[in-house]
């Protein structure tokens, strides 16, 4: 069984034991994130899509990291100018272990 879940402004699909990185979630390592924002749940014929969420169902997950993501360099230039100006950014992640999908 798999449920679509929306956190973050992005979509992520997932199952049971599954490891994934989101958008930075509040909330120290080891404790409990309740997802109530679930898209669809369910698989084959039992299949249920919400409108635009499932009502009921939730996804039970556990934070295993905090932590930044890689670097990305941001290269401006303009030529003949003599313009050039470089950034880097890094974007926080929450590392989440799917514990349970409630449907």
């Amino acid at each position: 069984m798999y449920a679509v879940i929306k956190t973050g402004g992005k979509q992520y699909r997932v199952t049971e034991g599954e490891v994934l990185n989101v958008e930075k979630l509040a909330g120290e390592v080891g404790s409990q994130v309740e997802l109530a924002e679930v898209l669809s749940v369910g698989e084959g014929e039992g299949m249920k899509i919400g409108t635009p969420t499932v009502n009921g169902a939730k996804v039970v997950a556990e934070i295993v990291e905090q932590g930044k993501g890689k670097k990305v360099i941001i290269f401006k230039k303009k030529k003949r100018k003599g313009y050039t100006k470089k950034q880097g950014h890094r974007q926080l992640f929450t590392g989440l272990k799917i514990k349970e999908i409630k449907a």
